[in-house]
Parts: C-alpha cells; structure tokens; sequence
C-alpha cells in the first residue's frame, strides 16, 4: 500500500468533504497604473511573466507593466472572458507576476488548503471540465468570480493534501528535466545545422528564381460550396505547420478540383510564408495547394537532378531569418519579392547534399520527432502525468446528512 492509501485509509476512508471554491477564495484588487495591452505584447525576455492558458511563460519588461495586475506567490488569476476563457494561471516564486487586464487575480484562505494543491486540481482535466460547465453562453462567453465560486472541490485532510502535491510535483520535475535536455538538443541542432550549411566560394550560388518557379497560392471563393464540399485536393494553411509540423503530406482542409486555376503545384514544392506570418516553411510530399500567405518554390526542370528538395528544406530555416528581415511596409506585412527572388542560395554537388540531410535527418528525429526521440519521451510522459493527477484528485464524496439520516 502507497503512502497516499495509508493516509486515505487513516485519516478519510468514509470520503472527503466538498466545498464551494467561494468558500476559501476572495477576489484581490491588486493593479499598477495605466498601459496599453499593445505595449506588453511587443516586449520580451526580462523576467516579469504573462500567463497563457496554462503556464506562466509570456515575458514582459518591467516599464511596461502599468496598467496590469500583480500576483505575489500563491495568489491565482484567471481569464473569465474571450480567449483561453477559465484558463488558471499561479504564482509560486516570491517575485510578484504582472497579468493582463483581462485576468481576475484571487487569492485563498491558506489555513483551509493547500495553494499548490488547489493549482493542481484547477488544471486538472477534472477541474477544467467544472470550471467549463461554468461558462456563460452567448455572443460574447462570460465566466464571472461568482459562478467560479460555485464550483465544487474535494478537500482531504491537509496531510493528503502534501503528499498528493509532492507525487505530482516529481512527476512535473521529471518531465521538466526532459524538457531542459530537449531544449539544449535542439540549440546544438541548429548550432551544427547551420555550421553544416554554410559554404564559402566553393559551390555554386544560385539565385532562387532561377532554381525555381514561384508562385503564391490563393484562396477558393469561400462563398462557393462548390470548391469546399466533399474536397479531395490538400490545401494548405499556417494551421497545418502548427499542428503537423514542416513535412507535410496531407492538409486540414481540401478543396475541390473545380476550386483549380490551371495546375496543382507538385509534390515536393516548398511554400514559405512571406506575409502575415513571416518566416515558416514546409515541404509538401503531395500534389497540393495552399492559400495566399504562401509562395510556392517549385524546381525548375534543369534543377531536378542537382537539387535535393530536404537539403533546400533544411536550407529554408537559413532563408527564414532572412525573409523576417527583409519586409516591405504598406497595408500589411510582406517580404521584398524583387530581394527574395534575387537571393542566392549554395547548390554544392548533390553527393555533399545527400551526405548533409543524412546528419540532419537524425538530428531532426532526436529532437523534433513525435514518434521518437525526446518529444516522444516527453509526450508519454505528459499523458501518465495527466492519468495519474486526475487519478490522484478523485476522491469519494462524504454521505450528506440527509444520506446519514437514511442509514
């Protein structure tokens, strides 16, 4: 039997009491002066943090600051409307935390439970789901402090309270080893990636619009049910980097063939983003298009034996930074098409770019590969911390009086 079940058995076999979160919460007040929101967004890196749905990990300078509320160790704060509504945010160092206007900041009666068992508990997927079943609907959802107050927790004797916090907190320790480890593999990729693709005056430069066709890509008429309905064609948007990642070989969305000007773009074309979202690409595997925000990079017929489409993959994280610092200014953001198509990339001998994407496949495997490697490692790790924490946080409910009068 666990320490956990020795104190269940001891100290609350018939169940555990359930209370209001009203009942050991109380709304703070705490604020600075006036700052607009569009100011912190723009700021990184010094140590003041936002939160986000789940984790405080948005940094903002400290001039910045006014306007928001602040959160000193053990205080909460929560969104209650619009993006990442309900999400619960924490503060446990002794530095006080900045959040947005948006966040209602709360603070608990510490003598009744445990901070950071009440944090575990409010992220959890059971506490999630009552904090959703909360939410107002309507144009605009609501999650006011006094329906947040009505949600209900379990609340053991404070000695399974401490023991529950310390089994999650070591497994939150161990994944955030995996993590720091994660993030220096990746720092030494790029490190060695770029070191891998940078050539001198010995291999060929060639501009990309002689090494490929570019095209942008576009969007079917929305209006049109036509393009949209029962669509077999991939149709690429940011969307699917963002979930699927850079090597792509099926889309979120399709469209139809009638939603077609003139040809697809074929597989193994790159599309790099050069407006709105600057500085992503992927490499399609599949016939396939994709909409505006994307140019497609297409060989040339002469290129399609000199040029290996993953050693320009890789190539591509090199022309990213260059595409983010080479912009036109107008009604939006864009890259300098007349520059893009002028710049120069190396085309070394194809047995020198075969031997590149050898070292970068397995570099890549190792710190980005969601079916091994660390991430995998890590996502395991991640869904038996989940299990096991809503495991740890589900309790039976003591008999109410009326259920003791019946007995």
């Amino acid at each position: 039997m666990s320490r956990l079940d020795e104190l269940i058995k001891e100290l609350c076999p018939d169940g555990v009491e359930q209370i209001e979160l009203g009942d050991i919460i109380f709304e703070t007040k705490e604020r600075n002066k006036e700052c607009r929101y569009d100011q912190v967004r723009s700021v990184t890196n010094t140590g003041i943090l936002v939160p986000t749905s789940e984790y405080f990990d948005k940094q903002i300078t400290s001039e910045d600051t006014s306007n928001y509320k602040v959160v000193r160790k053990g205080m909460f704060a929560y969104n209650p409307s619009r993006i990442n509504i309900g999400s619960i945010a924490w503060s446990k160092e002794n530095e006080p935390v900045i959040v947005s206007p948006m966040y209602i900041v709360f603070d608990i009666k510490r003598e009744k439970v445990s901070q950071e068992y009440l944090m575990y508990y409010l992220r959890s997927g059971i506490g999630m789901h009552k904090i959703n079943s909360k939410v107002e609907p309507g144009a605009r959802f609501r999650l006011p402090i006094e329906s947040l107050s009505k949600i209900t927790i379990p609340l053991p004797p404070p000695p399974v309270q401490q023991e529950i916090v310390r089994i999650l907190d070591k497994f939150t320790e161990l994944t955030a080893e995996l993590t720091a480890e994660l993030t220096a593999r990746r720092k030494q990729y790029e490190y060695y990636r770029d070191l891998l693709l940078t050539f001198g005056d010995d291999v060929d430069w060639k501009p990309l619009e002689e090494v490929f066709e570019m095209k942008n890509g576009y969007t079917p008429s929305k209006s049109e049910p036509l393009y949209w309905e029962n669509g077999t064609i991939p149709w690429f948007r940011m969307e699917d980097i963002r979930e699927n990642g850079r090597i792509l070989s099926d889309s979120i969305q399709h469209i139809t063939p009638e939603a077609v000007k003139g040809n697809l773009f074929p597989a193994y074309s790159i599309i790099l983003a050069t407006s709105a979202t600057i500085g992503e690409h992927a490499l399609l595997t599949v016939d396939a298009l994709a909409n505006q925000r994307f140019t497609f990079l297409t060989r040339r017929q002469e290129y399609l034996s000199k040029l290996d489409m993953k050693f320009f993959y890789y190539y591509c994280f090199i022309l990213d930074e260059w595409c983010k610092d080479n912009v036109t200014l107008g009604n939006f953001l864009s890259v300098d098409m007349t520059k893009l198509r002028k710049y120069k990339i190396p085309v070394p001998p194809l047995e020198e770019q075969e031997r590149i994407v050898a070292i970068l496949d397995r570099f890549d495997a190792l710190c980005n590969d969601l079916t091994s490697g660390l991430p995998a490692e890590i996502e395991a790790r991640k869904k038996q911390y989940e299990y096991y924490r809503d495991k740890l946080l589900s309790f039976k409910a003591l008999p109410s009086k009326d259920e003791e009068a019946v007995k």
